[in-house]
């Protein structure tokens, strides 16, 4: 190959070197840069993965304990989650988060109260759901009413 090169015009050599440096610059600018982001990329979808996955453990365990299941096998936030919108209270449910011992904390607001006492009896009849404690106030208007519930699965 070298025998070659300098068998080669000055003319020719320039010509090849200079065809030479731009094959390497467009292999660099082509392969290598694209290829490089793309392990870069690869490496933050990981990092976010694993922080994922660092996430989903430390929460398991209070996950595992936000209550029973209900018989149809729901846990006790979706059965209410649920069941609120099956009896048109879903936009009144504003909040409910696992109390750690099995129970759920539900916070309600400006539901009406006849709706309200016949969705927790519907819980009670058909899943077993009591009420453990509960905070209800007026809301205003007649016959609505803000409500704080802590709810188990029996």
């Amino acid at each position: 190959m070298r025998a070659w090169y300098e068998n080669l015009a000055e003319r020719e050599r320039r010509f090849v070197l200079i065809g030479g440096i731009g094959a390497v610059v467009l292999l660099i600018l082509g392969v290598v840069l694209p290829l490089n982001r793309n392990i870069a990329q690869a490496r933050h979808r990981v990092e976010l993965k694993q922080a994922d996955l660092a996430y989903i453990q430390s929460v398991g365990p209070e996950l595992a304990n936000a209550g029973p299941m209900g018989g149809s096998g729901e846990s006790l936030v979706v059965l209410v989650d649920s069941s609120a919108r099956e009896s048109g209270l879903g936009k009144s449910l504003s909040n409910s988060q696992p109390t750690g011992d099995g129970g759920l904390r539900v916070r309600l607001e400006k539901v009406p109260f006849d709706g309200m006492v016949a969705w927790l009896a519907r819980l009670a009849q058909q899943h077993g759901v009591r009420v453990e404690s509960a905070e209800i106030e007026t809301a205003g208007d007649a016959g609505l009413v803000n409500a704080g519930l802590v709810l188990k699965a029996g």
